[in-house]
């Protein structure tokens, strides 16, 4: 018997105390067939570092780049997005390279931390109007795929949970009101 089955058995004999035993240990596997073998170069890692990295950059704590979320994105839509969202995402990698080539003449790693931000802002604002548009059906925005994952990379990182965020790895009791003061830190 090996581990998985076990679990499933134990799950069943607590009653559904475990629900979905074989979903709680495949954690976000798709349950499609993975046939194209999806994964990223290491310089389309690198170019999502950069991505990342300007909608977090580094300020008095380290930006998403530290955080490696560019293997965390790829990791995240190898084993999680369907083949369709795959696709989207692979295809929003060359619109990005293409809209730095037409804005700048140049590639997206070559322009200015400035101009990097200046047309991730106008792709922000195409997304924006595209799901104020978007019908049921339709399929997501690339660029949409890559702030949820630039920031779910981010805020679940090491760095991003201890260093972005107020983060206590042993807390005392519940308290459920605590002072605030402008500027504090999310709670991790």
């Amino acid at each position: 018997m090996n581990r998985r089955d076990a679990l499933e058995r134990v799950a069943l004999i607590l009653g559904g105390t475990v629900i979905g035993g074989a979903a709680f240990l495949q954690g976000c596997k798709t349950q499609e067939k993975k046939t194209t073998g999806f994964s990223l170069t290491k310089d389309q890692i690198a170019f999502l570092d950069e991505v990342a990295e300007t909608i977090i950059p580094a300020t008095s704590t380290p930006g998403a780049k530290a955080a490696m979320v560019g293997s965390f994105m790829n990791t995240m839509v190898t084993d999680c997005y369907t083949e369709k969202d795959q696709k989207i995402f692979a295809a929003g990698l060359t619109e990005l390279e293409n809209s730095s080539s037409h804005m700048y003449g140049k590639p997206f790693m070559d322009i200015t931390p400035q101009q990097k931000t200046s047309l991730l802002n106008q792709v922000n604002k195409e997304l924006k109007a595209y799901n104020e548009s978007k019908k049921d059906g339709d399929p997501n925005h690339y660029f949409g795929m890559m702030k949820q994952l630039t920031l779910l990379g981010y805020f679940t990182s090491e760095i991003g949970a201890t260093q972005a965020l107020r983060y206590v790895a042993i807390p005392g009791k519940y308290e459920g009101c605590v002072p605030y003061k402008k500027g504090d830190r999310a709670w991790a």
